[in-house]
Protein backbone atom coordinates (compact mmCIF):
# COMPACT_ATOMS: atom_id res chain seq x y z
CA UNK A 1 0.00 0.00 0.00
CA UNK A 2 1.23 3.48 -0.86
CA UNK A 3 1.95 5.53 2.25
CA UNK A 4 0.28 8.93 2.51
CA UNK A 5 -0.37 11.51 5.15
CA UNK A 6 -3.69 11.62 6.95
CA UNK A 7 -6.22 14.06 5.61
CA UNK A 8 -9.50 15.48 6.83
CA UNK A 9 -12.02 16.30 4.09
CA UNK A 10 -15.46 17.78 4.81
CA UNK A 11 -18.27 17.34 2.27
CA UNK A 12 -21.14 19.75 2.70
CA UNK A 13 -24.00 21.43 0.88
CA UNK A 14 -27.78 21.79 0.81
CA UNK A 15 -30.11 18.83 1.11
CA UNK A 16 -30.50 17.11 -2.24
CA UNK A 17 -27.04 17.90 -3.59
CA UNK A 18 -25.74 14.34 -3.15
CA UNK A 19 -23.38 14.59 -0.17
CA UNK A 20 -23.88 11.03 1.06
CA UNK A 21 -23.72 9.51 -2.42
CA UNK A 22 -20.54 11.41 -3.20
CA UNK A 23 -18.92 10.52 0.13
CA UNK A 24 -19.49 6.81 -0.48
CA UNK A 25 -18.33 7.00 -4.10
CA UNK A 26 -15.17 8.94 -3.22
CA UNK A 27 -14.38 6.53 -0.38
CA UNK A 28 -14.72 3.61 -2.79
CA UNK A 29 -12.50 5.23 -5.41
CA UNK A 30 -9.74 6.01 -2.93
CA UNK A 31 -9.97 2.59 -1.29
CA UNK A 32 -9.67 0.85 -4.66
CA UNK A 33 -6.60 3.00 -5.26
CA UNK A 34 -4.98 1.44 -2.21
CA UNK A 35 -5.57 4.16 0.37
CA UNK A 36 -6.82 3.88 3.92
CA UNK A 37 -10.10 5.79 4.07
CA UNK A 38 -12.49 6.42 6.93
CA UNK A 39 -15.91 7.79 5.88
CA UNK A 40 -18.08 9.27 8.60
CA UNK A 41 -20.96 11.67 9.09
CA UNK A 42 -22.18 14.51 11.30
CA UNK A 43 -24.10 14.39 13.49
CA UNK A 44 -22.15 11.30 14.52
CA UNK A 45 -23.48 7.79 15.00
CA UNK A 46 -22.95 8.01 18.77
CA UNK A 47 -25.80 8.41 21.25
CA UNK A 48 -25.11 12.15 21.44
CA UNK A 49 -25.05 12.44 17.67
CA UNK A 50 -28.33 10.60 17.29
CA UNK A 51 -29.97 12.95 19.78
CA UNK A 52 -28.84 15.89 17.65
CA UNK A 53 -29.79 14.19 14.35
CA UNK A 54 -33.25 13.03 15.36
CA UNK A 55 -34.08 15.76 17.86
CA UNK A 56 -34.61 18.68 15.53
CA UNK A 57 -38.31 18.80 16.41
CA UNK A 58 -37.56 18.80 20.14
CA UNK A 59 -34.49 21.05 20.19
CA UNK A 60 -34.20 24.41 18.49
CA UNK A 61 -32.02 27.48 18.23
CA UNK A 62 -29.24 27.75 20.78
CA UNK A 63 -29.94 24.38 22.38
CA UNK A 64 -29.65 22.52 19.07
CA UNK A 65 -26.56 24.52 18.10
CA UNK A 66 -24.90 23.50 21.37
CA UNK A 67 -25.88 19.85 20.90
CA UNK A 68 -24.41 19.78 17.39
CA UNK A 69 -21.20 21.48 18.53
CA UNK A 70 -20.81 19.11 21.49
CA UNK A 71 -21.21 16.11 19.22
CA UNK A 72 -18.67 17.60 16.81
CA UNK A 73 -15.99 18.05 19.45
CA UNK A 74 -16.59 14.58 20.85
CA UNK A 75 -16.37 13.04 17.40
CA UNK A 76 -13.19 14.96 16.62
CA UNK A 77 -11.50 13.65 19.77
CA UNK A 78 -12.70 10.06 19.63
CA UNK A 79 -12.96 9.34 15.90
CA UNK A 80 -11.72 11.91 13.40
CA UNK A 81 -8.41 12.87 15.01
CA UNK A 82 -7.29 9.27 15.71
CA UNK A 83 -8.04 8.12 12.16
CA UNK A 84 -6.32 11.15 10.66
CA UNK A 85 -3.29 10.64 12.93
CA UNK A 86 -3.11 7.02 11.73
CA UNK A 87 -2.67 8.23 8.16
CA UNK A 88 -6.20 7.70 6.94
CA UNK A 89 -8.20 10.01 4.70
CA UNK A 90 -11.24 10.99 6.77
CA UNK A 91 -14.28 11.93 4.67
CA UNK A 92 -16.97 13.64 6.74
CA UNK A 93 -20.50 14.03 5.39
CA UNK A 94 -21.40 17.50 6.83
CA UNK A 95 -19.22 19.59 9.08
CA UNK A 96 -18.94 23.20 10.31
CA UNK A 97 -20.39 24.76 7.15
CA UNK A 98 -23.68 23.00 7.88
CA UNK A 99 -23.81 24.68 11.28
CA UNK A 100 -23.44 28.12 9.71
CA UNK A 101 -26.36 27.27 7.45
CA UNK A 102 -28.80 25.23 9.56
CA UNK A 103 -28.28 27.13 12.80
CA UNK A 104 -28.70 30.41 10.89
CA UNK A 105 -32.01 29.02 9.59
CA UNK A 106 -32.83 28.40 13.27
CA UNK A 107 -32.22 32.10 14.13
CA UNK A 108 -28.87 31.63 15.89
CA UNK A 109 -26.62 34.68 15.21
CA UNK A 110 -23.51 33.93 13.11
CA UNK A 111 -21.25 35.23 15.90
CA UNK A 112 -22.61 32.58 18.27
CA UNK A 113 -22.19 29.85 15.66
CA UNK A 114 -18.60 30.98 15.12
CA UNK A 115 -17.86 30.97 18.87
CA UNK A 116 -19.32 27.47 19.33
CA UNK A 117 -17.22 26.05 16.50
CA UNK A 118 -14.07 28.18 16.71
CA UNK A 119 -11.96 25.41 18.24
CA UNK A 120 -13.03 22.70 15.78
CA UNK A 121 -10.28 21.26 13.57
CA UNK A 122 -9.97 22.84 10.16
CA UNK A 123 -10.37 20.35 7.31
CA UNK A 124 -7.57 20.09 4.78
CA UNK A 125 -10.31 20.61 2.21
CA UNK A 126 -13.97 21.58 2.48
CA UNK A 127 -16.11 20.56 -0.49
CA UNK A 128 -19.33 22.54 -0.89
CA UNK A 129 -21.82 20.89 -3.23
CA UNK A 130 -24.39 23.07 -4.93
CA UNK A 131 -27.39 22.43 -7.18
CA UNK A 132 -30.23 24.35 -8.72
CA UNK A 133 -32.68 24.78 -5.81
CA UNK A 134 -35.54 23.37 -7.88
CA UNK A 135 -33.50 20.24 -8.63
CA UNK A 136 -32.40 19.90 -5.01
CA UNK A 137 -35.97 20.30 -3.75
CA UNK A 138 -37.22 17.64 -6.19
CA UNK A 139 -34.53 15.21 -4.98
CA UNK A 140 -35.55 15.83 -1.36
CA UNK A 141 -39.20 15.18 -2.22
CA UNK A 142 -38.31 11.87 -3.87
CA UNK A 143 -36.23 10.59 -0.97
CA UNK A 144 -38.16 12.27 1.87
CA UNK A 145 -37.07 15.14 4.13
CA UNK A 146 -34.80 14.24 7.04
CA UNK A 147 -35.67 17.18 9.29
CA UNK A 148 -37.80 20.28 9.67
CA UNK A 149 -35.08 22.32 7.92
CA UNK A 150 -35.87 20.75 4.56
CA UNK A 151 -39.43 21.40 3.50
CA UNK A 152 -39.84 22.83 0.01
CA UNK A 153 -38.33 25.01 -2.70
CA UNK A 154 -38.15 27.92 -0.26
CA UNK A 155 -35.87 26.07 2.17
CA UNK A 156 -33.74 24.85 -0.76
CA UNK A 157 -33.27 28.42 -1.96
CA UNK A 158 -32.42 29.58 1.55
CA UNK A 159 -29.86 26.79 1.97
CA UNK A 160 -28.28 27.59 -1.40
CA UNK A 161 -27.81 31.24 -0.44
CA UNK A 162 -26.48 30.47 3.04
CA UNK A 163 -24.03 27.87 1.73
CA UNK A 164 -22.65 30.42 -0.72
CA UNK A 165 -22.16 32.78 2.20
CA UNK A 166 -20.56 30.02 4.30
CA UNK A 167 -18.13 29.12 1.50
CA UNK A 168 -17.11 32.76 1.17
CA UNK A 169 -16.65 33.08 4.93
CA UNK A 170 -14.52 29.94 5.20
CA UNK A 171 -12.29 31.24 2.40
CA UNK A 172 -11.81 34.54 4.25
CA UNK A 173 -10.64 32.43 7.21
CA UNK A 174 -7.92 30.92 5.03
CA UNK A 175 -9.61 27.56 4.56
CA UNK A 176 -9.37 25.57 1.33
CA UNK A 177 -12.83 25.34 -0.24
CA UNK A 178 -13.84 23.56 -3.44
CA UNK A 179 -17.35 24.32 -4.74
CA UNK A 180 -18.90 21.84 -7.17
CA UNK A 181 -22.28 22.01 -8.91
CA UNK A 182 -24.11 18.66 -8.91
CA UNK A 183 -27.12 19.76 -10.97
CA UNK A 184 -25.98 18.04 -14.16
CA UNK A 185 -22.55 16.60 -13.28
CA UNK A 186 -22.26 12.86 -12.67
CA UNK A 187 -20.94 11.47 -9.42
CA UNK A 188 -18.06 9.81 -11.29
CA UNK A 189 -16.97 13.15 -12.75
CA UNK A 190 -17.18 14.82 -9.33
CA UNK A 191 -15.05 12.06 -7.82
CA UNK A 192 -12.46 12.58 -10.54
CA UNK A 193 -12.30 16.33 -9.90
CA UNK A 194 -11.96 15.85 -6.14
CA UNK A 195 -9.30 13.15 -6.50
CA UNK A 196 -7.23 15.52 -8.63
CA UNK A 197 -7.60 18.18 -5.94
CA UNK A 198 -6.49 15.76 -3.22
CA UNK A 199 -3.44 14.55 -5.15
CA UNK A 200 -0.97 17.21 -3.92
CA UNK A 201 -2.40 17.10 -0.39
CA UNK A 202 -2.06 13.37 0.26
CA UNK A 203 0.45 12.44 -2.42
CA UNK A 204 -2.20 10.36 -4.15
CA UNK A 205 -1.51 8.87 -7.58
CA UNK A 206 -2.98 10.65 -10.57
CA UNK A 207 -6.65 9.61 -11.01
CA UNK A 208 -5.90 7.71 -14.23
CA UNK A 209 -3.45 5.53 -12.29
CA UNK A 210 -5.98 4.51 -9.67
CA UNK A 211 -8.08 1.42 -10.16
CA UNK A 212 -11.45 2.41 -11.65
Amino acid sequence: MTHHQGLFVAIDGPAGTGKTTLTHALAGRLTRGGYAVHPTTQPSRTRLGQIARHGTDSYRGYELACLVAADRYHQLRTEIQPHRAAGRIVLCDRYVASSYVLQSMDDVPPAIIHTLNAAADRPDLTIILTADPAVAAARVRRRGAHSRFHTDITSSRTEATLYRDAATYLKTQGQAVLTLDTTHTSTDKLVEVITRKLTPLARLPRPEQATA
